[in-house]
């Protein structure tokens, strides 16, 4: 049996209140770094998705300037980048009628916000609402690529016709934006490339669908974060979307996007117990610090509710959070690892790897950033809410 010493008093997270959000400022501005420059390389411009930074200074390190271009998955986001100063901001979620009204006040204080949606009725609101603003509310229509959620289907006939509703009834038709969700499920290099190329294919096509019409497209809107990783060419394309590479997390290494290395954000804890009989260490996060989230089981190697590491990020082999309570967390032995069982003292502290960086992210309310070289840690604070 090997033990682990309880952790140094003298590192940067030694005094820091269990549990919390940990972001490694170093691997999140490698990801960002390695992203830009693939897709510099490929002609395509980035607009980077807040939805899991969710952040001032996050958003700050990955946009190309204080005012975007951003994509964002709340109005709250929208009203609070806005704030700071971001002011090209894509809502990257469906429209709900009721919702115009705040799209329509950001939009009076000078933010270019741009919506999406997939239905006439929509559409009607939005050209309601532009009319009764004078403001041509600019529209992204949603494309179906892959089956995975909403859109319209390339062939489908009422792409034209919410296109024209836009068009002619006073609001912008800015172009179409697809979203590879099926990516997720991918497993090998190749079926990433396939969804990649998919995805830009659908996009394109209804691009070239809405000009045969006689309809602007000015924009061809595609992305996630696998595809934005492995796709081999962007053609007609204008701007690539992706945001969980800031953070990186379990669902995106077990797909091949990235390494467990490459994970910046982690939940420090605690340890407070052990069920020796078992083989159970406490920790004292459970699924409201980790969320529930099990986005590995469906994958060739099921992390649990995460990975365990020392206190400098480095996993300890195969450990890992097998089972959450609401403020618990057990860690355990992968079943059927045959490694040594590693005793963690109580006091120790650990830090583990979330499976999924959006879910375990709106669990807290700041992160606790940590970096090479710097012997403090810094506090940036998270939005929550919608």
């Amino acid at each position: 049996m090997s033990s682990a010493p309880i952790l140094n008093a003298s590192h940067p997270l030694a005094d820091i209140e269990t549990p919390c959000l940990v972001l490694d400022e170093d691997r999140m501005l490698h990801n960002i770094a390695r992203l830009k420059t693939r897709l510099s390389r490929l002609g395509v411009p980035l607009r980077p998705h807040l939805k899991t930074a969710k952040s001032i200074p996050a958003a700050r390190a990955v946009m190309d300037g204080p005012g975007g271009p951003a994509a964002v998955s709340t109005l709250q986001e929208a009203e609070l980048f806005a704030a700071a100063g971001v002011k090209d901001i894509l809502y990257a979620v469906g429209i709900a009628p009721q919702k115009l009204d705040r799209v329509a006040a950001l939009r009076r204080q000078g933010v270019d916000l741009s919506v999406v949606l997939d239905s006439m009725k929509q559409a009607a609101a939005v050209t309601t609402m532009a009319r009764m603003t004078n403001d041509r509310i600019p529209v992204l229509i949603e494309i179906d690529c892959d089956g995975h959620r909403a859109g319209v289907g390339a062939r489908d006939p009422l792409l034209v016709e919410i296109g024209r509703a836009l068009h002619q009834g006073g609001a912008k038709l800015r172009g179409v934006m697809a979203h590879a969700g099926e990516s997720y499920s991918c497993r090998s290099v190749a079926a990433l490339e396939q969804a990649a190329e998919q995805e830009r294919a659908a996009a394109v096509a209804c691009a070239e669908t809405l000009r045969a019409a006689a309809l602007p497209c000015p924009v061809v809107s595609v992305g996630s974060t696998p595809t934005a990783h492995f796709a081999r060419r962007f053609d007609g394309v204008t701007e690539v979307r992706a945001g969980v590479f800031v953070m990186f997390d379990l669902v995106m290494a077990g797909i091949g996007v990235c390494t467990v290395e490459d994970i910046a954000l982690s939940v420090l804890a605690t340890v407070i117990g052990h069920r020796a009989d078992r083989g159970w260490t406490f920790v004292d996060a459970g699924w409201m610090a980790l969320s529930r989230d099990r986005g590995t089981a469906k994958q060739p190697i099921d992390q649990g509710y995460g990975i365990v590491c020392d206190i400098d990020g480095r996993p300890y082999p195969d450990l890992i959070v097998t089972e959450t309570n609401q403020e618990h967390g057990i860690i355990a032995r992968r079943p059927g690892s045959t490694v040594p069982q590693v005793t963690l003292p109580v006091g120790t502290k650990v830090r583990i790897l979330p499976n999924h960086a959006c879910a375990t992210g709106a669990q807290h309310d700041r992160y606790h950033v940590v970096a090479t070289g710097s012997g403090s840690v810094r506090q940036w604070e998270r939005f929550r809410g919608w």
